[in-house]
């Protein structure tokens, strides 16, 4: 690699290289310690290699290096460094051929040099083009690459994004080394005194990593992968670490786990492209977007420390402003103290405020201003956002200034949703109204105690809007927060919903975007419109609105509107009863948006088959349980009690096990605080409860307890008819148990577990991801060695081996592969067989590190077969289980099992003529060619036929299961069991020929060789002699067609160069050729069976024992390797 130049003091240097050759401007040294100096170099190679491990210079730690040097001169310039004699060599080489010709026309030494770096700038500038120009500092990275690449032996294709110095924890025993972190893997390198520690920990197999404390360590970064402990320290940046960490295990979960998103998010798409800059930025953008509740396209671009001046309080609040393409938003350093979102489409005007404070005036709409003072380089700043402001001012984005600060207690949003219901006549269809509008209209003449509580409700919201403004860029401040305590005012609450969820800023920007979706998914038929309609009338069935076909048809029209727009998550249970909720008080579309801002931004991963996120979820509220109650944790045995509870808390937020009159109100809480709200409530509710639960012997006894005080739970304010609420109609059968009000209950939550921070919420989360993932991992493992365990003799833990290999061999293929074929057939939601296949190419690599044949030199044609004969749906790829059975045949079948698979190998469909396009490979097979045999059809059209029934419950996979192809595949299985040796079809002459090349070549090495080849001599020559037999008996009838004798000559031959040339054997069967056109010789399993039984050295050759837990080992030390070579 060449190398920016940098001075080199000769006389320092001579005491850790050895000059290896030299000319008059160059000179090439080795490194002590390596190459001639033997094994290790003595104690100079130790403390050589010691100094390499630790210093932050590849041209000091590659073994070669080249010089360059002027006559007379004692100063030098490094200019190259190598991994290898051969690599080091084509440099010096490069420099003899194209440089030192030209340096005789110089005249002076400077001038000399002055080329020299000039010419190895250029070779540097042109071999780096595109590659490190984003990294910090390019020359460094270079070098460090270089490094990373020769400690780890990875493929090319590996992106190593960073590197940090740190220091790896053996025990009690630091060893100071370096960390890199690259696309796929972690790993670790460090030699001190001899001792060299190499590590490489894969993304996918980390089940926890964080940052932890204790005596010994006062910060570090733990990391568990396999149950294995890793502690590294020392870090000079750990936080810029741990971020940079926690992103690429998250990126590779994603990519690997979750295809769908990935697939979807260009900017992680391409793992070449990742950048440690670019995470850094990524992860600050996710953090911004998901604080602020705004679309996850926005992407943070600039953050300036200043006060804003809040005018209602009469002071300055100091903290953070946010800038991204389409918003400016603000928060304190104390989050609760004040925040505030400014659209870029509800801007009118940027001006610089007073020069000597450095202030900037942003003027909204509806003559608002908004003054942040001690900008740092606020007049660039201005010149900015007037920029943005101009190409912001679209006509999508104009906003009606009457409704953007009208402190009118009308709907926030009415112009938007009255805008895009009037683009299109279709729109009669959807519905305007909040449905507790229709079903439940105030009376304002007859006010009750309770509608009077409600009017100072509103009465105090409307005196917070005359401070801090109304709409999207009202401040949200600490008294914002004890009005949703104590609960939203029904006729604001649609309003504040979308402004609180962020869904606001979806609606506006999207106009007429759900009227147009709504008519595109009418009459759409599906799994999940299937779903929607039997979950229908089971949403809130107690209530009038959901009685009647107005309520019902809405909740219609939204569901299916959202299932169109992702079909990803499509229908979940669980979202009928928080849309039904959000119909009773938001308009149609609005309670579109605000489904929207719940499953794709507030509870990320929720609704999908595999409930990621509430999983997440509940991992972190037990993580919760643990700190803030431990006395409960110390009572219960088994904390997943808690996670059976509390699923239906998360995924219905509390109005599954509510009373509707009192999960508003928690549902109120969730829009401003996120899933804090919902933690906060679940402790709250295990608090309260705390003695009773102490008490409980079991599980459905506690169950009991947690289910009566809910139904205790009520809301003594709620202005909704005695008809409506639900706590009501149990208040005489509950009477003996005390009532709890709801607005008491979350006050208690905020005052008690307040101090549970946002940041800390989402760090938890990120922590627990990896873990939720691999505890799902765990269980597909175990269901699949479950399923397989009837059909194979591998011990218990042969087998949990072999899943790993054929899971990372699996995951191996994606890594390097955007676009990996076996990647895209990686689905979640299929059955756990066939979670993770492989295919022809992934199979080789496999059979050559485990099969006990895969020292024959035919291997690449016998694993091809193989593949083919298990390939039964011609789908190009195997599951776990059809793997491991021909493996299971292999090490632990008898003698007629391997015979017969074997067999089997040489007829359709499993043989197909293979040759090399490439002769001087010999029998190796590319991957083109792999591939290419590995697709080809030998199968009749019965075969094919079946084939196709048996790909057609994958194919509507999506949609309706077909039953009848299941059973029939079922049944097929079945049969394959009662699988007789007679109905194997016949053996043809080609055939025959290759059967026993491949004979030939596994006997080959084995000690009793020689025996062997004479003995499958005798056999061959036996067969031909029944099969000539045969042909006498037939010819009988009709002479002078029969091809025996030259059946028999060929055979004579072939025995004669048997036994003269055995190792030859393979190349001689090339002579035989079929006798006859018109009568083809063949031969039967049973027959080739007796045969082969009456030698004994092929009886012992077949049956004797192998090892596959060494071959196990070495796989696993291999795998890497192997695919490094491909």
């Amino acid at each position: 690699m060449w190398l920016k130049p940098e001075e080199v003091l000769l006389k320092n240097a001579l005491k850790l290289w050895v000059l290896e050759r030299s000319n008059r401007y160059f000179v090439l040294q080795r490194r002590r310690g390596y190459g001639q100096d033997g094994g290790g170099g003595g104690l100079a190679g130790l403390l050589v290699g010691t100094l390499d491990a630790v210093l932050d210079s590849t041209s000091k730690v590659a073994p070669f290096r080249i010089l360059h040097q002027t006559p007379d001169s004692q100063v030098y310039w490094s200019i190259a460094c190598g991994a290898s004699r051969e690599e080091i060599t084509e440099h010096w080489d490069w420099l003899e051929h194209n440089v030192m010709k030209t340096l005789s026309v110089f005249d002076s030494n400077e001038d000399i040099t002055s080329f020299v770096q000039g010419k190895i700038r250029g070779l540097i500038a042109e071999e780096g083009k595109g590659s490190f120009i984003k990294e910090d500092d390019p020359e460094k990275f270079r070098e460090a690459l270089l490094k990373f690449e020769k400690c780890f032996g990875l493929p090319e294709q590996e992106k190593l994004v960073t590197y940090y110095s740190c220091s790896y924890w053996r025990g009690r025993v630091p060893c100071q080394g370096w960390l890199y972190l690259s696309t796929n893997f972690l790993s670790f390198y460090s030699f001190l005194l001899g001792a060299e520690i190499k590590l490489i920990i894969s993304w996918d197999e980390i089940s926890r990593l964080e940052k932890t404390s204790n005596v010994i360590l006062t910060e570090s970064i733990h990391v568990c992968s396999h149950g294995e402990d890793h502690y590294f320290s020392m870090f000079l940046h750990i936080n810029e670490t741990f971020l940079l960490m926690e992103q690429l295990a998250n990126y590779t979960v994603r990519r690997l786990f979750d295809k769908e998103t990935f697939e979807s998010d260009q900017i992680l798409h391409d793992p070449l492209q990742i950048t440690k800059r670019g995470l850094e930025s990524r992860a600050h953008s996710e953090q911004f977007s998901a604080f602020f509740r705004l679309p996850k396209e926005e992407t943070l671009q600039e953050v300036h420390e200043c006060f804003l001046w809040v005018p209602f309080c009469h002071f300055s609040a100091l903290g953070k402003m946010c800038i991204s393409e389409n918003y400016i938003c603000f928060a304190s350093q104390d989050g609760n103290l004040c925040s505030v979102i400014i659209p870029l489409r509800e801007v009118v005007g940027v001006d610089k405020a007073d020069p000597a404070s450095r202030g900037v005036s942003i003027s909204i709409k509806g003559k608002r201003a908004f003054r942040f003072t001690d900008v740092k380089d606020f007049e660039q700043l201005v010149a900015k956002l007037r920029l943005k402001c101009g190409a912001t001012s679209s006509p999508q984005h104009t906003t009606n200034p009457e409704v953007a600060s009208s402190p009118d207690p009308d709907n926030l949003v009415d112009y938007y949703e009255g805008r895009s219901m009037g683009q299109k006549d279709s729109s009669k269809t959807v519905s305007t109204e909040a449905l507790m509008t229709v079903f439940h209209p105030q009376d304002a003449e007859n006010l009750d105690s309770k509608m009077l509580k409600e009017k100072m409700k509103e009465q105090s919201w409307n005196i917070l809007f005359v401070e801090c403004g109304r709409g999207v860029s009202m401040f949200r401040t600490r008294k914002t927060r004890d009005l949703v305590v104590r609960g939203i005012p029904e006729t604001l609450r649609g309003e504040l919903w979308l402004l609180f969820s962020g869904a606001v800023n979806d609606m506006a920007t999207n106009p007429g975007y759900y009227t147009e979706v709504v008519e595109m998914s009418i009459g759409t038929s599906s799994l999940a419109t299937d779903e929607i309609e039997r979950d229908l009338r089971r949403s809130l069935p107690e209530h009038p609105a959901f009685q009647s076909d107005t309520g019902i048809s809405a909740l219609r029209r939204v569901l299916t509107a959202y299932a169109y727009r992702n079909p990803k998550i499509g229908y979940c249970q669980a979202m009928n009863i928080l849309t039904s909720v959000l119909l009773l008080y938001a308009k149609e579309e609005e309670a579109f948006w605000l489904l929207v801002a719940v499953c794709e931004r507030m509870l990320p991963d929720y609704f999908n088959r595999r409930i990621i996120g509430a999983l997440v979820d509940q991992a972190v509220f037990e993580e919760l349980i643990r700190d803030h109650l431990p006395q409960l944790t110390d009572h219960m045995t088994d904390m997943t009690f808690f996670s059976s509870i509390s699923l239906s808390w998360f995924l219905t937020l509390f109005i599954s096990v509510l009373p509707i009159e009192s999960a508003v109100n928690v549902v109120d809480c969730f829009f401003y605080d996120g899933i804090k709200a919902i933690l906060q409530l679940g402790l709250a509710v295990l608090d309260y409860n705390m003695d009773k639960l102490l008490t409980c012997k079991d599980d459905a006894e506690a169950v009991t307890v947690l289910n009566r005080f809910f139904d205790s739970v009520t809301n003594k304010d709620s202005p909704l008819p005695p008809a409506v609420q639900q706590a009501s109609n149990l208040s005489n059968a509950k009477s003996d148990h005390p009532k709890v009000d709801i607005t008491d209950l979350i006050r208690e939550a905020n005052e008690r577990y307040g101090d549970i921070r946002y940041e800390d919420v989402q760090s938890m989360r990120s922590r627990n991801r990896l873990y939720v993932i691999q505890t799902l991992e765990v269980t597909t493992k175990q269901n699949v060695l479950r399923v397989v365990s009837q059909d194979v003799k591998f011990s218990p833990s042969d087998r949990e081996e072999l899943y790993e290999l054929f899971k990372k061999e699996h995951f191996l293929s994606c890594y390097w592969s955007v676009n990996s074929s076996v990647l895209r057939h990686h689905d979640p939601s299929l059955p756990y067989l066939e979670q993770y296949r492989i295919d022809c190419q992934q199979f080789r690599v496999l059979y050559h590190l485990l099969s006990p044949w895969a020292y024959c030199a035919n291997k690449d044609s016998l694993a091809l077969w193989t593949f083919r004969l298990l390939d039964e749906n011609s789908d190009c790829l195997i599951n776990f289980k059809e793997f491991v059975c021909v493996l299971d045949t292999l090490y632990n079948g008898s003698f007629t099992d391997k015979l017969k698979l074997l067999f089997k190998l040489h007829i359709p469909p499993a043989f197909t003529e293979v040759e090399s396009l490439s002769p001087s490979k010999g029998t190796e097979l590319s991957k083109e060619e792999l591939i290419h045999f590995s697709q080809l059809t030998v199968s009749s059209p019965v075969d094919s036929q079946e084939a196709d029934a048996l790909k057609s419950p994958e194919k509507a996979g999506k949609g309706k299961v077909d039953i009848q192809a299941y059973l029939k595949q079922w049944q097929d299985e079945l049969l394959k069991k009662e699988e007789n040796i007679k109905d194997l079809p016949r053996m043809n002459q080609s055939q025959f020929i290759q059967f026993s090349k491949t004979l030939y070549n596994l006997f080959h090495g084995d000690p009793e060789e020689e025996l062997l080849y004479r003995a499958i001599a005798v056999v061959t020559s036996l067969l031909l002699k029944m099969e000539e037999v045969g042909r006498r008996l037939q010819s009988s009838t009709s002479p002078g067609k029969s091809p025996a004798v030259a059946v028999a000559s060929t055979a004579e031959d072939q025995k004669k160069l048997q036994e003269e040339n055995a190792p030859q054997q393979p190349e001689s069967t090339k002579m035989q050729g079929p006798p006859s056109e018109d009568h083809e010789w063949s031969f039967a399993f049973e027959q080739i069976l007796a045969s082969l039984l009456n030698e004994p050295a092929l009886v012992r050759f077949f049956e004797k024992p192998s090892d596959i837990k060494a071959k196990v080992e070495t796989a696993k030390t291999s795998q890497l390797k192997a695919r490094s070579r491909l």
